[in-house]
């Protein structure tokens, strides 16, 4: 069964990376730490929404120091628009004095100190730690890659945590990484969560029937 679906995700990926040979994150961001907001605030939340937010959002808070003093009702103004605005402020400002106290003001490059940040799960981590080390510990599992890896019968699974070992067991390393910015953009432009007909999707052939 392994063998099965190792086969299917290698034409996947082959048909993604035609379709997208330079799929990349959209978000936009200055430094780790802006990087980490960004991601932060992308739960729940369209990166489109995200950088229309953070550029009033960096210029009045420019440095880590600002966020470890930031007031947290000033705060939520910045970000009221990405929503759950309450408990993403809670955790950013967190964050920033943890990053300042622990890890002296940058982003640590573990996997296992990553997900002491408040905020910070398994896809957070993922995504952090690919974009700003290059360091590939797994696969950041969004709404797009549960989706869409469960449509072409990769995983059977629903948790982020379960999809992830599923893809990693059938994914080369070395695609982990952009594997998850490719479906991304094709959940985008080709296969949203409305479609109904998934034969007109250019991976259409690859749903699970």
């Amino acid at each position: 069964m392994i063998m099965k679906k190792q086969e299917k995700a290698e034409h996947i990926v082959k048909d993604l990376k035609k379709l997208f040979p330079d799929a990349k994150m959209m978000l936009r961001y200055r430094n780790h730490w802006e990087l980490l907001v960004a991601v932060e605030l992308s739960a729940q939340c369209t990166d489109k929404k995200v950088n229309e937010i953070t550029p009033a959002l960096f210029k009045k808070y420019p440095t880590l120091a600002d966020y470890v003093n930031a007031k947290p009702l000033e705060f939520e103004k910045y970000i009221y628009q990405s929503g759950f605005y309450k408990n993403k402020t809670k955790n950013i400002l967190a964050a920033a004095k943890l990053v300042s106290e622990k890890f002296g003001g940058k982003l640590p490059k573990t996997m296992k100190e990553m997900l002491t940040i408040p905020g910070v799960a398994r896809k957070t981590a993922n995504i952090l730690l690919g974009v700003a080390y290059g360091v590939v510990e797994g696969i950041a599992v969004d709404t797009h890659v549960k989706r869409l890896t469960k449509l072409w019968g990769l995983t059977e699974e629903s948790s982020p945590e379960k999809i992830e070992k599923d893809l990693m067991k059938i994914l080369q390393k070395e695609e982990w990484q952009n594997f998850t910015y490719r479906v991304i953009e094709y959940g985008r432009k080709y296969c949203t969560a409305r479609t109904k007909d998934h034969s007109v999707c250019p991976l259409g052939k690859y749903e699970n029937k």
